[in-house]
Parts: structure tokens; sequence; C-alpha cells
């Protein structure tokens, strides 16, 4: 099977859905038109700008710029946790907290896949590396960001009833026990939802994409079902360490809730 390209003008003309949308929006008054529209053309600055890059890092296989691409998409993840969430740490922590817990989650499963599954040589080479790295930031991205929003939203509601917890003895994780429980359900729901509903409602892009590239659909599931894997574990560690330190943030020493350590304002994406 010979691969068939994608021309500029397909491009195009399929980048008219997106402009149907934004007039639908503006038609029926939604007020994402400008938000749409925004989001597009920073995808095609982006993704065009990332083929450049992959390209010279393709030709370099060196370790170093292996590593600094990593460390930037990481650091462009961590902010779009920060940017999810309407209520948020304040100060340096907004960012920090969440970006930690992915860098820890997402490096570690995906250094586990690279020598341990997948094995190219190098086992840093950015081919394997880069797109492994970044299905893996993506769904981290994703669930820790629902989990961390989850969590700073229901603190406040409850907190009443936290501090009550508190001031009858309980650990500050004994406190908001109901609370980390539905932050981490809630972070871990998206990628439940994807594994459960691959291969009879959605194709994953990894899957189809080697399928359409001509290989053996066979492997590409055996790819597809190892990413999921890979996926649901880097979540469920970034989820886990991401709102326990947030809720060991929102306390002290002396076991008092500190919603001063929130953000007063309600952040917008």
């Amino acid at each position: 099977m010979n691969f068939i390209p994608v021309t500029t003008l397909d491009l195009f003309t399929a980048s008219l859905l997106v402009l149907i949308n934004g007039v639908l929006s503006y038609r029926l008054r939604l007020g994402i038109e400008k938000r749409l529209i925004t989001a597009a053309i920073r995808m095609l600055v982006q993704l065009s700008l990332l083929g450049l890059v992959l390209k010279y890092l393709f030709a370099t296989v060196s370790p170093m710029w292996t590593a600094l691409a990593a460390a930037a998409m990481v650091a462009f993840a961590g902010r779009e946790i920060r940017a999810r969430q309407s209520r948020r740490l304040a100060g340096w922590w907004a960012y920090g907290l969440g970006t930690s817990s992915m860098l820890i989650a997402a490096t570690l499963v995906t250094i586990i896949a690279l020598t341990v599954q997948v094995q190219p040589s190098p086992w840093y080479h950015p081919r394997y590396a880069i797109p492994l790295l970044g299905m893996v930031l993506g769904n981290t991205m994703t669930g820790l960001s629902i989990a961390l929003d989850t969590l700073n939203v229901s603190v406040v509601r409850d907190r009443s009833a936290i501090e009550a917890r508190l001031a009858l003895g309980a650990t500050a994780f004994e406190a908001f026990g109901a609370d980390l429980r539905q932050s981490m359900r809630s972070g871990l729901i998206p990628i439940v939802n994807a594994m459960s509903a691959s291969g009879l409602v959605i194709l994953p892009g990894m899957m189809t994409g080697q399928i359409l590239a001509g290989i053996d659909p066979a492997q590409a599931i055996k790819y597809q079902i190892l990413i999921m894997f890979l996926i649901a574990g880097a979540t469920g560690i970034g989820v886990l360490l991401g709102v326990f330190a947030s809720a060991w943030r929102l306390t002290d020493k002396r076991q008092r809730l500190r919603l001063d350590r929130l953000s007063p304002t309600e952040a917008a994406w």
C-alpha cells in the first residue's frame, strides 16, 4: 500500500469546517468564535514549527537536543494545566505543582516504555521518544488539570465540613477524604472512557496513522494497546501526586485549612 500524501489544498478544504463552526458560533451568540479561530491558528503554527524541529532532531539524534525538546513540551504542558483551573493555587505553586507532578509521571512511564517495551537504538532516539512522550504528556495533562480543578473547587465548596473534621482531630488527608477521591475519580474518567470505547467507538490516532501508512493492522493494534496502558499508568501517577500535593499545600503544620493559598479570583481558560 502506497502512502497517500496530504496537500495544502486538502488542509485548506478541511479548515473550512472550522470556519463554519466559527460562523455558527457567531450567529448563535455562543461567544467562542474568537477562541476557536485562535486555537486553530495556534495549532497550525505550533505543528508547523514542530515539523521543522522534529526534522532536525531526527537528523542529529542527540540526547541533549532530545532532552531540551522534552523539557519544552513539559513546560508548555504545565502552563496548560495552570490555565485550565478555574480556582488554582496562588503564586508559583499554580504552575510548579502541576508541572512537577506531570514531569515525574510522564518521564517515568516514557523511560520505562523506551527501555523495556519499544527498545529503540539508541533508547533516546527522538523518532520514538518525542511521540511517546507527547501522547503520554497530553493525556496526563488533561487528567491532572481536571483533578486539580475539581479538588480546588470542591475544597472551597466544602470548607465548613473540612474544617469541622480538622477540629475533631482528623488529619489533613482524612478531612479531605471525599474531595480527594472525587478529584482522582474525575481525573481518571477521560482515560477510562478512552480505553472503554477504543475499538468499538474510537479508532485511536496512533493506530489510525499507522494503518494509513500501511502498517499491518494487528501490529498497529498492539502498539495502540501499549500506548493506552502507558497513558493510563502515567495519568494515574500524575493525578495521585498532584491531588495529594495540592491537599498538602492547602493545609499547614497545625492542620488548618489554608484557602488563602488559593488564588482569590477565578482563572479564565
